[in-house]
């Protein structure tokens, strides 16, 4: 199971790592669900490269398509994948405060 977590943390890290993904999150997040032409008309960029971007953010799971009206395929945002991220900083900053303060003890004398 740590393994899985590890995995969709990474891939998490990585499509959040590019700010036109983050830019296209965001705007899922604020707006709901939307079409690639839809992102492409509220984004500076081209509706290929919105749909190239929904295409890595899909296979990270951050976003789902469905199907819409007249075969248009809306996204919508998942927020799972990005519990798991969260799950696994805060599982590392566990791991970094403890030592950091006993550090701190011992080094002003109240350890």
């Amino acid at each position: 199971m740590q393994r899985d977590a590890e995995a969709v943390a990474e891939q998490v890290f990585a499509a959040l790592a590019d700010p036109t993904r983050r830019a296209i999150l965001a705007e899922l997040a604020a707006r709901g669900p939307a079409t690639a032409t839809d992102l492409a008309g509220r984004l500076p960029i081209t509706r290929q490269g919105v749909a190239k971007h929904l295409a890595l953010l899909a296979e990270a799971g951050l976003v789902t398509a469905e199907p819409g009206e007249r075969r248009r395929v809306r996204y919508r945002l998942r927020t799972a994948p990005m519990q798991v991220a969260q799950q696994f900083l805060a599982a590392l900053a566990r791991d970094w405060d403890n030592p950091l303060a006993k550090l701190r003890g011992q080094l002003d004398g109240t350890a």
